[in-house]
């Protein structure tokens, strides 16, 4: 990673999944990681992007008027960051992301944010499919446990893990914290 113009893309990371309708999730450290590589990121003077989801149902705890459309304090945005707000899973749909990151002349992307089954995921697959080199943090992501088709519950962990495993080299290199911030960024 060292020399090529990169970009921390931060995904939904907002205080609607703290809502308790989600159930259980796993990886309850994905936020303070987020937050480690996010200084790290500042320190150097890179490129970050947050994205928010938002939703137009007043029902919705996305609803821009409601408490959960905010973004965590561990990981508000300052300054020039830019926010970024998407309707969908990917952050690439409906927004102006992938200009952003050309004019810009980003190669590399590191992602972290959540849900890992659905916006890390959907975001993670379209920047390896538009040609970016893309990093997925396996520890500054989460998810919750799922019901199947057929009312099959699958536990957080489960989720998450396989969800990685359909991203990991397809996609994207799937690093840890530590991996990304001793072994990529030195």
């Amino acid at each position: 990673m060292v020399g090529m113009k990169k970009a921390l893309i931060i995904v939904d990371v907002q205080k609607a999944f703290e809502n308790q309708k989600w159930g259980e999730r796993n990886n309850l450290n994905a936020e303070e990681n987020i937050s480690r590589i996010l200084k790290l990121w500042r320190k150097k003077g890179w490129l970050v992007i947050h994205i928010k989801h938002t939703s137009d149902n007043p029902s919705s705890v996305f609803y821009p008027k409601n408490e959960g459309f905010a973004i965590k304090e561990i990981v508000e945005p300052i300054g020039e960051e830019v926010v970024i707000e998407k309707k969908v899973n990917s952050s690439f749909i409906g927004t102006n992301l992938e200009d952003f990151l050309r004019v810009n002349e980003i190669s590399q992307v590191v992602i972290t944010g959540l849900t890992t089954p659905h916006c890390v995921s959907t975001t993670t697959r379209m920047s390896g499919n538009l040609g970016f080199e893309t990093y997925l943090i396996s520890d500054a992501t989460a998810a919750f446990g799922l019901n199947d088709q057929n009312n099959i519950y699958y536990d957080a962990e489960t989720i998450h893990n396989v969800s990685l495993a359909t991203l990991n080299d397809e996609f994207a290199t799937v690093l840890t914290t530590d991996q990304l911030i001793n072994d990529f960024l030195v």
